[in-house]
């Protein structure tokens, strides 16, 4: 579409806006992940706590079974609520307004957030904070699944470019909760009262994905897409035509021209069937689930359990997970999907795509023979830190820019009626993959 065909987006207001949603979308979780080691040291029993800070690595300290585990169940209690919410918001979407769908999942996952903050100065035994944990991990990942869902459907009304800032404002989120804890870790602040600052931290990103969102319908080109395919837009169009009169007067057919291209000639009341619309884009929804299959089945549960060999008696042992698991993965996730901004090949009816993403599988089984620990049956092949850290580029880098370009090209297989729709659906595959990755994660976990 093209400039004269409707409002500009001034200053990228909306673009960033976007951005700003998409941070505010995985944010909560990413800051969930990375402050892993917190939650670890808080399942050992309180005279042994502050023995863990002065660990230089993990395999310091012998963990329990919910420590060994941690990492499996923080990912399983994550994404299985994340699909359930996700497809409960395919049903409930068209039921529930927008603005009650995206403001009340903001504000409550910053009331999580409040609480979690809250209860690092309240003591409690291992298990029930073990419990606490995975109830806030539920919470906060099925406000965010409607969350998401609700925002992928609205960016599937905009041109193709709109999905791309919240892919990367998603992939910044992991960046700035790595950057977050890195920071807390040089400063020498350790001991895990340092954590109220680090989880207030997010209700402040928080806060701001809420403000940015109730400036969202002020701006005029958001309007226009919106409501373009809506019988609204005849009255406000009309609004529209006597503010552009002026502007329009040298070109007497062009505001009919314009006309003919907003106001629908289908019935708005027509509920486009779901399957028919999955029938359209399902070579693009299937990719994005397998992305993100084989990326949850290794990362976090193995990739955070790799030990590094360069840092043993010095500090790069404190930084090791931090900085070649969390801020590399994201730092390069974040560059991934950003690079669909630029451009965007394979194209989308291009047989190449779903091979590039079939090939990504070969990750599993490189990192499973990196450095982990513990293990029992297979061999350490890449045991050198420089391997796990080659591998985890390329690894976020494909698993950025191949899930971007698939929620690009999804919305955009069907009818412009279609496009909410559509996105929601590829939020729920989106979705799965997390959730299956979540499940073979255990497996794969065994095997080592």
């Amino acid at each position: 579409m093209t400039a004269r065909d409707g409002p500009q987006d001034r200053y990228k207001a909306v673009w960033l806006i976007f951005f700003i949603l998409g941070l505010g979308t995985l944010l909560p979780w990413n800051f969930f992940m990375t402050a892993r080691e917190y939650f670890i040291s808080r399942l050992v029993d309180p005279e042994d706590m502050s023995g863990f800070w002065n660990q230089t690595s993990e395999a310091a300290l012998s963990p329990s079974y919910l420590q060994s585990m941690f990492d499996n169940f923080m990912t399983l209690c994550a994404m299985v609520p994340l699909l359930i919410f996700t497809c409960l918001n395919s049903f409930i979407h068209q039921r529930i307004p927008q603005q009650i769908r995206i403001l009340g999942s903001l504000v409550a996952i910053g009331l999580v957030f409040l609480v979690t903050a809250i209860m690092v100065k309240v003591a409690m035994k291992p298990l029930p904070f073990f419990v606490f944990t995975m109830i806030s991990i539920i919470l906060i990942n099925s406000f965010g699944a409607i969350l998401q869902s609700s925002l992928f459907g609205l960016a599937g009304l905009l041109p193709a470019s709109y999905t791309a800032p919240v892919m990367s404002g998603q992939g910044l989120a992991g960046t700035f909760a790595a950057l977050a804890m890195i920071f807390s870790i040089a400063i020498g602040a350790q001991q895990p009262e340092s954590f109220i600052g680090y989880f207030t931290t997010a209700c402040v990103a928080i806060m701001l994905a809420i403000f940015s969102y109730i400036l969202l319908p002020r701006m005029d080109f958001f309007r226009y897409y919106s409501m373009k395919d809506k019988t609204e837009y005849r009255v406000y169009n009309a609004e529209l035509e006597t503010k552009r009169d002026l502007i329009k007067k040298d070109e007497p057919n062009g505001m009919e021209q314009n006309n003919s291209k907003i106001i629908p000639i289908h019935n708005p009341d027509e509920k486009p069937s779901v399957i028919a619309i999955f029938k359209k884009l399902w070579v693009m929804a299937v990719s994005v689930c397998f992305v993100f299959t084989v990326t949850i089945s290794v990362f976090p549960s193995i990739t955070a359990k790799v030990s590094t060999v360069l840092g043993e008696g010095n500090r790069w042992g404190l930084y090791f997970i931090p900085v070649s698991c969390f801020l590399l993965f994201n730092i390069f996730d974040w560059t991934g999907r950003s690079l669909t901004a630029l451009f965007t090949w394979p194209g989308k009816d291009s047989c190449l795509l779903p091979v590039m993403v079939a090939l990504r599988v070969i990750f599993i089984p490189l990192f499973m023979l990196c450095n982990v620990h513990p293990r029992d049956y297979l061999p350490v092949i890449f045991s050198h830190d420089a391997w796990f850290i080659i591998f985890m580029i390329f690894f976020s880098i494909s698993n950025g820019y191949l899930a971007s370009l698939c929620m690009c090209f999804g919305p955009k297989k069907v009818l412009a009626q279609e496009a909410e729709t559509a996105g929601a659906i590829m939020a729920f595959f989106l979705s799965l993959g997390l959730a299956l990755g979540a499940a073979v994660s255990f497996l794969f976990r065994i095997l080592i």
